[in-house]
């Protein structure tokens, strides 16, 4: 049986993780985040060393569950760049040299990590961040990787590592030779081959499908965009990313397409969305059930 079958879905069905990407970022974002979880979205994912984390908790505080009365569904969006314009942020660990830039911010790049990073350094900073959002309460459901940093090969294998010892769903895609270049993966193929079939037999999900085209239309746009977004998806399991934020000055400080991420929280949090994953006959899964899958599974074992 594939997973959806074991989730009680048909093998054949369209099944979608609606993400929520950079939580944590600013309070723009965490209001469009959680207004979205609230909507049409699935789960979301928070930067821990993001200076909106510690709004990020009050806001938890004052909601601690969804409105259906279901938990939130939230995972560590695991952080080791900082910010190509605007505002930057250093690591939650300090006096780790590898990981940050002159300025004392991580660097901007991924391309710069892999270049300056210590592996050892990197592990301590990934650790503290996880360790920080569970210290505050957070029901941790799932890891993935900011900008896909860890997906290279000097970090993939820790990547793996910290989802076994947190007993935590990974955003693992399954990658076909032609899409290597799209999604940003190692270009050793072999290799990365080999890490999906031994953490997939371990139980780890493995995601069928990778929409990533978040925030990549012009303004005004976002509409016809994201339709055709869902409309694509193929059958099976599918991770479906959204950058969701509230329009205001904190968000405008970070990111010249604010604008952008706007019109994707209209369009989750209000209903269209919902509407289009229902006429696509598309349905959405958050990473909790797949982290007790992964758990039942690793025990099994």
């Amino acid at each position: 049986m594939t997973i959806l079958e074991e989730l009680g879905f048909s093998a054949d069905q369209r099944v979608a993780v609606v993400h929520v990407d950079d939580m944590g970022l600013c309070e723009a974002a965490n209001q469009g985040a959680l207004e979205a979880l609230a909507g049409a979205a699935s789960c979301g994912r928070i930067m821990v060393p993001c200076p909106g984390f510690d709004s990020l908790l009050r806001d938890l505080e004052r909601e601690p569950i969804a409105p259906d009365g279901a938990d939130w569904d939230l995972g560590i969006h695991l952080t080791l760049n900082g910010a190509n314009e605007g505002r930057s942020w250093g690591p939650v660990c300090t006096k780790l040299p590898s990981l940050v830039a002159p300025d004392g911010k991580l660097w901007p790049s991924k391309e710069q990590v892999v270049a300056h990073a210590v592996v050892e350094e990197v592990e301590e900073e990934l650790r503290a961040q996880i360790d920080k959002a569970l210290a505050a309460g957070i029901d941790v459901t799932h890891l993935d990787s900011h900008m896909g940093t860890l997906f290279d090969l000097k970090f993939v294998d820790l990547y793996v590592r910290l989802a076994l010892d947190y007993r935590l769903p990974v955003f693992v895609p399954r990658i076909r030779r032609e899409h290597l270049t799209s999604h940003a993966l190692p270009d050793k193929l072999e290799r990365y081959l080999e890490i999906i079939e031994s953490a997939e037999a371990l139980g780890f999900p493995i995601f069928d499908g990778f929409e990533a085209d978040s925030l990549r239309f012009e303004p005004g746009n976002g509409i016809e965009h994201n339709r055709a977004r869902l409309q694509g998806l193929s059958p099976g399991l599918s991770y479906y990313i959204t950058h969701c934020a509230r329009e205001d000055e904190s968000l405008q400080a970070f990111d010249k397409s604010w604008c952008l991420r706007e019109e994707e929280r209209r369009i989750f949090a209000e209903g269209q969305g919902a509407a289009w994953l229902g006429e696509f006959e598309i349905e959405t899964l958050g990473m909790r059930p797949l982290r007790q899958f992964l758990r039942d599974r690793l025990t099994a074992n």
